[in-house]
């Protein structure tokens, strides 16, 4: 029986806060939720670029992202979600709201 410390829900705590703001950001950018869903697609750096420029928090969300592995940088050097990410997403919306298999 695994008991979560105040410093993991804390963390799942704040990698839900910025996947919510992380699809936030993309729905008002004109993309869908596959965008960082799909493996092989993906948000490139002029994208991210972007979204930095929407919302002053972003940076700060992407390194958690990418600091608890929830997110990474695929072959094409495009930032997407990983299992770990996808999963809390999934969680959060719903598998329907961005199907990716």
């Amino acid at each position: 029986m695994t008991h979560d410390t105040p410093s993991t829900t804390g963390m799942e705590r704040s990698l839900r806060q910025c996947l919510s703001t992380m699809a936030a950001l993309l729905f008002r950018q004109g993309h869908a939720l596959e965008t960082v869903t799909v493996p092989h697609r993906g948000l490139d750096h002029s994208e991210l670029k972007a979204l930095e420029a929407a919302e002053s928090d972003w940076k700060r969300c992407q390194q958690i992202l990418e600091t608890s592995q929830a997110a990474t940088w695929n072959d094409y050097q495009h930032f997407v979600l990983t299992d770990l990410g996808r999963e809390l997403l999934f969680d959060m919306f719903g598998e329907g709201a961005a199907d990716c298999a």
